[in-house]
């Protein structure tokens, strides 16, 4: 069974427009529900992969309650911690003619220090039965900065794997818990350590230097069109996919961590797992919901995607 974390639930209401026209009444032509918050659409991926999983998150009021009844229909077990308030909602506006999409979120939950304990708890719990954790997405404000740092050495204690996918201070503050799989995009990657080159090669050598310097066993970066760089202990890879035709790429940065994830779960070695996470992030993109994609297609994409030794 695979764990995931989300301490920052969302209902994403994805609405494809045309195009974005500021300072004019903009008309969507569809509107969806979606579950969000990247943990939990790490769940929605495994769900599609026929793998095992459980997720927990907080969520509050009638959006909480919305989306727990999506992933009821997905299928997905879940364990909630109820709070005061209301669960985010994230905006995902697609450009259908432009096939990109961008994300406007609301503030997250507010959570108490008996709520938070009450998530350890059961977190404690449930740990001891996974074979990996997928911790991911921001901290509510509310949140210690260290959380994603106590879940680490809570899974540490029981041997467990945990990947860490969040940006900034929460994801610097894990490092001295040693999680096994620190990933981020590109992006990220700058706003956390103050630099992200444009090449390969560059990005790399400065993934490397991080991993050397925090004792990170793999570092694993989206980046785009590029495909996923992984620095391990093993060696270094560059998996890449065709690309696709966009119909909503939310959720693929997480398909990326539950296929991994995954993979590695079931015994394949870095390159096979590899492979696995960038044919299931362009299946994602190939669908209307947040996360939501097709084995047939994630099958379909394995067989056109390539792993480079680095």
């Amino acid at each position: 069974m695979i764990l995931t974390i989300t301490p920052n639930s969302a209902l994403d209401r994805v609405l494809f427009i045309d195009e974005f026209r500021p300072g004019i009444t903009n008309r969507a032509s569809k509107t969806i529900d979606c579950i969000g918050g990247k943990g939990l659409d790490a769940s929605v991926v495994l769900r599609a992969l026929g793998a095992e999983t459980l997720g927990m998150t907080f969520a509050a009021g009638a959006r909480g309650r919305r989306l727990v009844a999506l992933l009821d229909t997905y299928g997905i077990a879940h364990d909630v911690v109820w709070v005061d308030g209301e669960t985010r909602i994230a905006h995902v506006l697609v450009e259908t003619s432009r096939h990109r999409h961008t994300h406007i979120t609301t503030s997250g939950l507010s959570i108490s220090p008996a709520a938070q304990d009450e998530f350890l708890r059961r977190y404690r719990s449930h740990v001891g039965q996974a074979d990996w954790v997928i911790a991911a997405g921001s901290l509510p404000d509310t949140l210690p900065t260290g959380f994603y740092q106590t879940l680490a050495v809570i899974a540490q204690e029981v041997a467990v794997p945990i990947l860490i996918d969040c940006p900034g201070a929460p994801t610097r503050a894990a490092f001295s818990a040693h999680p096994a799989i620190v990933k981020m995009n590109r992006a990220e990657f700058a706003a956390t350590f103050g630099s992200a080159p444009a090449a390969i090669a560059a990005l790399k050598k400065e993934a490397e230097t991080v991993a050397k310097r925090e004792h990170l066993a793999a570092f694993v970066l989206t980046c785009g069109a590029e495909g996923i760089l992984a620095v391990t202990e093993k060696g270094a890879w560059l998996a890449s996919s065709p690309l696709q035709q966009e119909v909503n790429a939310a959720g693929a940065g997480d398909a990326v961590s539950a296929a991994l994830v995954w993979q590695l779960t079931v015994g394949d070695g870095w390159p096979e797992a590899l492979r696995w996470a960038a044919a299931t992030s362009a299946a994602v993109v190939l669908t209307e919901g947040t996360a939501d994609c097709h084995k047939a297609d994630v099958t379909r994409i394995l067989a056109e995607t390539s792993v480079q030794s680095l």
